[in-house]
């Protein structure tokens, strides 16, 4: 007998493992609690093929190429020409109960990107900014830092900064829009010629900067290798809790407000589990796991209260109502300028 099954469990094998429940889950690096991962693994018995991008362009690139992707998470800029293009399916709010903890706020929001919520749930949020570590940045500067911009966009002064390391977000679009904010100006609102100037500006910066990346800051952040760092909240307070004298900055002429979203791609083939993970993490505690790990407001209003104390009030992880009106929301770009933005970014990112 066990002869005669062999080849026929052999032959059996492709179909079991197709029959396995598996999602695979497309995210920001350092963007979720591994816990969680594994507690849904065993709550549910799904399986989650878990990969990260550290850039906006990896994701897009992945879900224009027709990835099987099952959930992805795309800032809220990106959901008109995720929508328009129809690389995302429709939300079943039935399949998700736990959407009654989100933040209402936060829905408004994303609603100006994404008609009626139908295809986002807002994940964690939260501001870009200056994560500084003081002390090396003030000997290089030479005295106090002013709260602003210039020290990134301003070529004398960053180029005083640059002996501890000055390092700038491998991020287009917030990158363009704090510094057309910076010069008065509004990135979705400006002619192609101006964005053009703009790249001519962060050329000018480029010998100052130690690289343009969005995941190798985070460990130079932790080991005290950097003095000012275009950052994300998070990563910033990420590197203040591994020790570092690191303070998050939202300068005084502003910045963007990113709000990023669980989504479920076209490209999905098993929508049915992808809506059971978006549910697990809708759960207020699930979502206080979540920003208690990666230190980003979550976009669930519930979860605050399942926050220890001392993070809940923490300076810089919920901004208070003086920060919170100097942020601004990005923006999607209208076509040709999405174009010219992507043309000045290779170039700035090349070096030339």
């Amino acid at each position: 007998m066990p002869r005669l099954l062999a080849p026929l469990l052999l032959a059996l094998l492709p179909t079991l493992a197709q029959a396995e429940d598996l999602i695979r889950v497309y995210n920001w690096n350092d963007y979720i609690a591994p816990q969680v991962l594994k507690d849904f693994e065993q709550h549910t018995g799904i399986r989650v093929d878990y990969r990260t991008f550290s850039s906006a362009e990896e994701l897009e690139q992945a879900l224009a190429g027709g990835e099987p992707i099952d959930v992805a998470v795309p800032s809220h800029n990106a959901l008109p020409r995720l929508i328009s293009s129809g690389r995302l399916q429709p939300l079943d709010f039935k399949l998700l109960p736990n959407r009654k903890h989100l933040d209402k706020q936060l829905l408004s929001k994303v609603a100006a990107s994404d008609p009626n919520n139908r295809h986002a749930v807002p994940y964690l949020w939260g501001a870009v900014g200056l994560a500084v570590n003081t002390p090396q940045a003030e000997k290089a500067f030479g005295g106090p830092l002013p709260q602003s911009w210039s020290l990134l966009f301003d070529p004398e002064q960053s180029a005083r900064l640059s002996q501890c390391g000055v390092s700038l977000l491998d991020a287009p679009d917030e990158t363009l829009a704090v510094l057309l904010n910076y010069q008065g100006r509004s990135l979705a609102r400006s002619a192609p010629s101006r964005l053009k100037r703009s790249g001519d500006l962060l050329a000018a910066l480029r010998p100052n900067l130690r690289y343009i990346d969005s995941q190798r800051y985070i460990a130079d952040l932790n080991a005290g290798k950097l003095c000012v760092a275009m950052a994300w909240v998070g990563d910033a307070l990420n590197a203040a809790a591994a020790g570092q004298p690191v303070n998050f900055m939202v300068p005084q002429e502003g910045s963007v407000l990113f709000i990023d979203n669980l989504v479920i791609p076209a490209s999905a083939h098993r929508a049915d589990l992808a809506h059971r993970f978006i549910d697990y993490l809708l759960q207020p505690q699930i979502a206080a796991r979540i920003t208690s790990e990666t230190l980003y407001p979550s976009g669930n209003a519930d979860a605050r209260q399942y926050l220890d104390e001392a993070l809940r009030n923490q300076p810089g992880l919920y901004p208070d109502k003086d920060t919170k009106r100097r942020l601004f929301p990005l923006e999607a770009l209208p076509e040709k300028l999405g174009v010219t933005r992507d043309q000045v970014w290779a170039a700035f990112r090349a070096g030339k």
